[in-house]
């Protein structure tokens, strides 16, 4: 049996490549986006009572690579350091029989503009382009379990202390110069996270990394105290 599903509307998200995408929701409160409403979805009603609610569930689609990819029974979580081995079912891998996932995000209502109706969101963790298929509302006393067991992901990852050079400060005001992106704090928060690969202790001799916000290309360093954020520019036309 097979049960076809439209998307109800795509995710507008600074995270234009997979690689920096905080692990969860809600570790980058700076990462700012929105759902975008599809037709015949992008009705205001359909939102009615929503605005009592501070939190939603995002039920999405791993579009990316995933689909063609088909499913792996076990899979290396990186909170493992990407060498154990657990079972698919264990996991938020996104190489499953079906590949959804949930997100947990906090929304801000809706904005309607001249390209339709949004509902803004923060705290996300989804690539650019994500079809979503269904929202529902987070409800506390239901969905909160004080007394679950956590497995093998006890606590949110540490966070690594990140600086900035001159000129990458001087090239993050010029990409936001009113601030509306909170450029700065995204890029702090993201690289706090240390979104390196688990394995990458096996490499100590590689100190320089980058990733892709919006249309920008951050450049980093490992230090010994940390991480150093070096530049911050436009991605070059046509990169992939």
């Amino acid at each position: 049996m097979t049960y076809p599903f439209d998307p109800i509307g795509i995710i507008r998200s600074p995270f234009t490549d997979k690689f920096g995408i905080p692990r969860q929701p809600r570790l980058v409160d700076a990462a700012e986006g929105s759902l975008r409403l599809l037709p015949p979805y992008d009705r205001d009603e359909a939102f009615a009572g929503l605005d009592g609610f501070s939190h939603v569930w995002l039920v999405f689609v791993f579009h990316a690579d995933c689909l063609d990819a088909g499913w792996r029974p076990t899979v290396r979580p990186p909170r493992l350091g990407g060498r154990e081995k657990v079972g698919v079912f264990a996991s938020r891998a996104p190489y499953r029989p079906n590949p959804i996932g949930i997100s947990a995000v906090r929304h801000h209502g809706l904005r309607r503009d001249r390209d339709g109706l949004a509902l803004c969101l923060s705290g996300i963790d989804l690539l650019d382009g994500t079809p979503v298929l269904d929202i529902k509302p987070y409800v506390p006393y239901a969905d909160r379990i004080d007394d679950a067991s956590d497995g093998f992901a006890t606590a949110p990852p540490n966070l690594v202390k990140v600086r900035f050079s001159p000129g990458a400060e001087r090239q993050i005001t010029a990409a936001d110069p009113s601030g509306k992106l909170r450029l700065r704090l995204l890029i702090e928060q993201v690289i706090a996270q240390d979104p390196r690969p688990g394995y990458m202790d096996r490499y100590p001799e590689r100190r320089a990394f980058g990733l892709r916000l919006y249309d920008l290309d951050v450049s980093w360093e490992r230090a010994d105290d940390g991480f150093v954020v070096t530049g911050v520019g436009p991605t070059p036309s046509g990169a992939s």
